[in-house]
């Protein structure tokens, strides 16, 4: 079982490339019977929210869909009123991103998680690794520290708690196989998996290189394990919106079975619903 993991530092665990971001501007009164809303997204793949804009239009509410570029301006954009809502963010990167930064927003749902997963040329099963065998993990600290509670959930090594949700490889307790654990840029792993043993690929960089997670790995994140709703996907809103109905009605909309479905169908398995 899982330990509970304390929620520790700045930890960033992307939808990949169709994270998705609510941006630019307020709601606001188009004509009397309708309501705006501007959403932001990171990535140019709105099928979802297509789907969702169709949606609320029917009850006289305009999603207007806006791409950012980076992870920082959809919280700051949206503390400053240009934009209405976002959802590009874990739930740990947003509280660590808000407190960091004296940001009163509030989460409005869930959306999504992308599970890491642990993939292998050699192996079927995680467990069956032979002693001193070679282990890639993700070379940027909130990866990597997701990799190795992911490699302690599957039973093969142990990791001091007091490290949080971002241990290090010098937080690793106990190593019964004695793996030799290697950091390398999350981009390359997939294509040095002949030479390793296992390897550690977060989500997006698994669908980048082809992979299907939920088919292709052989240990995958629980999406209803205590450590994964820190991983979560969110909507977030300024806490003075948490109770704005066109907001909430988005929020509605998307956490439908229809939207579900949707998921399914675009992603393939790759994100998990969580709502």
């Amino acid at each position: 079982t899982m330990k509970f993991k304390k929620l520790a530092l700045l930890t960033l665990s992307l939808v990949s490339a169709t994270s998705i971001f609510t941006g630019c501007g307020s709601s606001e009164d188009v004509s009397s019977d309708t309501t705006k809303i501007k959403l932001g997204v990171n990535g140019t793949d709105f099928r979802i929210w297509d789907y969702i804009q169709e949606e609320l239009a029917k009850e006289n509410i305009e999603l207007e869909v806006i791409s950012f570029a980076d992870y920082i301006q959809p919280n700051m954009a949206l503390d400053q009123g240009e934009i209405d809502i976002n959802s590009f963010q874990t739930n740990i990167y947003f509280e660590q991103f808000k407190e960091e930064h004296k940001l009163d927003l509030t989460a409005l749902g869930n959306t999504v998680f992308a599970p890491m997963g642990i993939y292998s040329d050699k192996l079927e099963n995680a467990t069956d690794i032979a002693e001193g065998g070679l282990v890639a993990i993700p070379n940027d600290l909130t990866n990597g520290g997701r990799a190795l509670l992911l490699l302690e959930e599957a039973g093969l090594i142990e990791v001091d708690d007091a490290a949080g949700l971002i241990p290090t490889l010098k937080d690793v307790t106990a190593n019964p196989k004695n793996l030799k654990i290697q950091d390398m840029a999350a981009n390359q792993i997939p294509r040095s998996l002949p030479d390793l043993d296992l390897a550690l690929i977060n989500n997006g960089v698994a669908v980048d290189a082809g992979f299907k997670p939920l088919e292709d790995s052989i240990y995958i994140e629980d999406p209803e394990s205590e450590n994964a709703f820190n991983y979560y996907n969110i909507f977030a809103v300024r806490t003075s919106d948490k109770d704005n109905a066109a907001l909430k009605r988005l929020v509605e909309i998307y956490q439908t079975d229809e939207v579900k479905a949707l998921i399914d169908e675009v992603y393939d398995g790759a994100m998990l619903p969580v709502f």
